[in-house]
């Protein structure tokens, strides 16, 4: 028998998925809005095939953040977006003498605390997940 915690768990899940997405999401829409821009940035901060890294950046972002969203091999993608947010803060956020850029490492692996959450206890009840992994509901006939 469902209890109201378990209800409200199940709602501060989703919430908490489609809140840590958004940033994903918006991101990646923010690099298909300006990809020379982006191609660019990548490029100045040294790293090779920036073109290619930055096709895999929006379909990471935009892809995994609406898995997220969904709650579609939640586990799994939330840990992928965890080790992104970590690589990626330490690409292009290194320069940890400037506060900004501290500021921004930082919160990609405060990003990357709460993905592993997600990581570690799964979507909840309001996901795809979980409405693949419960069992069908045989009516007699």
């Amino acid at each position: 028998m469902k209890t109201a915690t378990d209800n409200t768990n199940n709602l501060f899940a989703a919430a908490g998925r489609l809140l840590l997405a958004t940033i994903f999401i918006f991101s990646a829409l923010g690099k298909l809005a300006a990809p020379a821009a982006t191609i660019g940035y990548i490029e100045s901060v040294g790293l090779p095939f920036a073109t290619l890294g930055f096709a895999i950046a929006v379909a990471v972002e935009l892809g995994g953040g609406l898995m997220l969203v969904f709650g579609v091999k939640t586990r799994w993608v939330a840990a992928a977006l965890a080790a992104f947010s970590i690589v990626t803060g330490l690409a292009f956020h290194n320069a940890l003498g400037d506060q900004n850029q501290l500021i921004h490492l930082l919160k990609n692996f405060a990003m990357a605390g709460g993905l592993l959450q997600v990581a570690a206890f799964g979507a909840g009840a309001f996901s795809i997940d979980a409405r693949i992994s419960r069992p069908a509901i045989r009516q007699a006939a």
